[in-house]
């Protein structure tokens, strides 16, 4: 199978929570995420991926989009809006959900990861703010489908996988990720349900649990540990 470097890089409490309202002042969480983000960009990626929850919040707009009519049906097949991109953000949106004003965040060109079962208005506001789109599954996501179109359509060598807990947990439980970066905050966080860095669908098949070979340690600024992991492929 031919797929992208896939790199889990996340930022928890010591306890694996993932969202960070309850972690202290706001310039606490602005030094936290600063950190994050400089690690980020130490690994040289190409895209980066989050599910529909986590781009929601953070960077489409939280609305309910505009569809066009489409007056025929619109083939299942790949959409890209920027052939000349050479850097991705990629969002698992199944039921293509998501809104946008424009074909980038961040300087990032945009890919959604989209199953058949979207609608053709859904598709035409795609297209018309030239949105890249691919199909991983008539019904139900094909995360290894997904990656392999990546790969080739793409030519997506190392992405970044940035959350959340359930797509994380995902591709784990299907052997799909290479390496583990997290950065643990000094936050014990017991915040009742709030999402942690693997999890999985009680409707989901879990498969054997996946073992970790350390790589690197380091302590950062503010108390943050950063632990480099490789995941084991036997």
């Amino acid at each position: 199978m031919k797929k992208p470097h896939v790199i889990c890089h996340m930022m928890s409490s010591v306890n694996g929570k993932i969202i960070s309202d309850n972690w202290g002042s706001k310039d606490q969480a602005k030094g936290y995420t600063d950190i994050y983000e400089r690690c980020h960009q130490s690994f040289a990626s190409q895209a980066w991926m989050v599910g529909r929850v986590t781009m929601e919040r953070h960077f489409s707009e939280e609305k309910e989009p505009s569809l066009p009519k489409s007056n025929a049906p619109i083939e299942r097949k790949p959409f890209i809006g920027n052939k000349e991109a050479t850097s991705f953000a990629i969002a698992i949106d199944a039921k293509g959900k998501l809104v946008w004003d424009s074909n980038e965040t961040g300087g990032d060109h945009i890919i959604e990861v989209l199953t058949e079962q979207v609608s053709d208005g859904y598709l035409s506001f795609l297209q018309q703010k030239k949105v890249s789109y691919i199909f991983a599954g008539k019904k139900e996501m094909d995360l290894k489908l997904a990656l392999e179109q990546l790969s080739n359509l793409f030519n997506i060598k190392t992405l970044m996988l940035e959350g959340g807990g359930h797509i994380n947990g995902s591709l784990l439980n299907e052997g799909l990720i290479d390496e583990l970066s997290i950065l643990i905050v000094p936050v014990a966080d017991a915040t009742p349900n709030a999402p942690t860095t693997f999890e999985l669908g009680d409707y989901q098949q879990k498969n054997v649990s996946q073992h970790l070979h350390l790589k690197e340690v380091r302590q950062l600024e503010n108390a943050v540990l950063w632990l480099k992991y490789t995941v084991s492929k036997d």
